[in-house]
């Protein structure tokens, strides 16, 4: 294992220590394969997207070699449009449904590893995996600017887009575009793609299939940086009674009282990019019932039976917002403002572009 000294590890007083953040991120790396894949948790199966997470929760803490490792299986995964399936067992596909999210993150991630470690080298090694992956995901986009949500086995596109999905692919596209611009390579069709995804995103949520009741719907468009201010905001206040049990979490859908700690840390970041630092932190803080003593986390708990769901699972994907949300809070790394924005560009402003979502047909430009 790599010597994480060369880092100072996330620490809030009275939250987390830098030893208990350091012994999350020795959890994931529990449940590194020895081809770099990263499982959400023991026996289980991976998605590069939630594999992305961990990797930058693995770099916040200075593991660079575990990090790199996890990189390397996505390179040598990759399909040849540069995609990658849903799902992973260690050996062999469990799900081969392709997910434009899914395939988009690793910009986020590869961004990320250069931020942590400063070496333009990191970007030059992995563009050509970011390229082809962001130019599948760019070729999905519909007419009213948000993204088909995935293919199916057979290669079929699913012709509708989900908010959360296209809120975290909006973060991706400026992360490959902040890429592409730190090596001199000229992407205007990300750059047209990253405005008309944000436009939609911030203007027609009707453009998304409906999935209000889940918590990640509420928060993703702050977290994405595709919502800010005072719209943000009113959106948070909105639905927060909806989605936060005071004192335990958030809700991952707001029809039951399942407390999940991913949700709730991700939850963290978007308050914090909102500048809601105070609220972010009793949020982080509520996570400490789901920590266990080697420094994993519980998924879920059901409240108020205190019943862990899925039942004692403890994943890395948890594991890893815990640490990328204690990092943004902290301000640890060079990395930590990534959810904030900051090295990001803004994506084209189309607010005042013409469009008719409502027959499919928007016309921004």
């Amino acid at each position: 294992m790599s010597d994480p000294t060369v880092t100072t590890i996330p620490s809030l007083p009275g939250v987390l220590t830098a030893d208990e953040v350091l012994a999350t991120a020795r959890s994931i790396v529990e449940r590194q394969q020895p081809s770099g894949m990263i499982l959400w948790s023991e026996g289980g199966h991976c998605d590069p997207w939630n594999h992305v997470e961990v990797a930058m929760a693995l770099g916040v803490c200075g593991l660079y070699e575990e990090m790199t490792r996890a990189y390397d299986w996505l390179a040598a995964t990759q399909l040849g449009d540069g995609s990658w399936f849903n799902y992973y067992l260690a050996h062999g596909v469990k799900d081969p449904r392709l997910d434009t999210n899914v395939c988009a993150y690793v910009a986020a991630g590869v961004w990320h590893s250069y931020l942590v470690t400063g070496s333009t080298t990191v970007l030059e090694q992995r563009w050509a995996m970011v390229d082809r992956a962001i130019n599948f995901v760019v070729r999905h986009q519909q007419a009213d600017g948000s993204i088909s949500w995935s293919l199916d086995s057979a290669g079929r596109r699913e012709t509708y887009a989900l908010l959360t999905g296209s809120s975290s692919i909006y973060h991706s596209l400026r992360c490959a575009t902040a890429i592409a611009d730190r090596l001199g390579h000229d992407r205007p069709e990300w750059e047209l793609a990253l405005g008309r995804l944000g436009h939609a995103i911030a203007h027609h949520e009707g453009a998304f299939a409906p999935k209000h009741e889940f918590a990640m719907d509420w928060y993703y468009p702050m977290l994405s940086g595709a919502l800010e201010g005072r719209a943000g905001l009113d959106r948070l206040e909105l639905l927060w009674d909806a989605f936060v049990i005071e004192g335990r979490g958030v809700r991952c859908v707001s029809t039951g009282d399942w407390v999940t700690a991913a949700e709730t840390a991700e939850c963290v970041m978007a308050l914090d990019a909102l500048g809601r630092r105070d609220r972010a932190l009793d949020l982080l803080s509520w996570t400490r019932a789901h920590r266990q003593d080697d420094g994993s986390y519980l998924t879920g708990i059901v409240y108020p039976d205190l019943v862990t769901y899925p039942h004692l699972e403890r994943t890395t994907y948890t594991a890893g917002a815990i640490i990328l949300a204690a990092d943004a809070l902290s301000n640890s790394s060079p990395a930590s403002g990534l959810f904030r924005g900051e090295t990001l560009p803004e994506g084209l402003d189309l607010a005042g572009a013409s469009c008719a979502v409502a027959t499919g047909d928007c016309t921004a430009p």
